[in-house]
C-alpha cells in the first residue's frame, strides 16, 4: 500500500483518498448519521489533509479527544 502521508501524495492523490475512505457503498451521504455524532461534513473535516496542513491521522487524533471530552 502507497503512503497517505502529505509529504508522498499530491492534493488530487488525497482527494481521491479522502473521497474512497468517505464512500460507504451506500450511494450517498443522506442516510449517514456521522455528521449528527459530531462528525460535521465530512469533507470540510479531512480538508486539512487535502490542502496539506494535517495529516489524516492528527485530524482522526482530534476527532477523538473532542468525543472523548464531549
Amino acid at each position: 500500500m502507497k503512503s497517505i502521508l502529505i509529504q508522498d501524495t499530491t492534493r488530487e492523490e488525497r482527494e481521491e483518498i479522502v473521497r474512497r475512505s468517505l464512500d460507504c457503498g451506500a450511494g450517498g451521504c443522506e442516510n449517514c448519521s456521522a455528521c449528527g455524532l459530531g462528525g460535521g461534513e465530512p469533507w470540510g473535516m479531512y480538508q486539512a489533509y487535502i490542502d496539506g496542513e494535517k495529516e489524516i491521522a492528527e485530524i482522526n487524533r482530534e476527532y477523538r479527544a473532542r468525543m472523548v471530552s464531549g
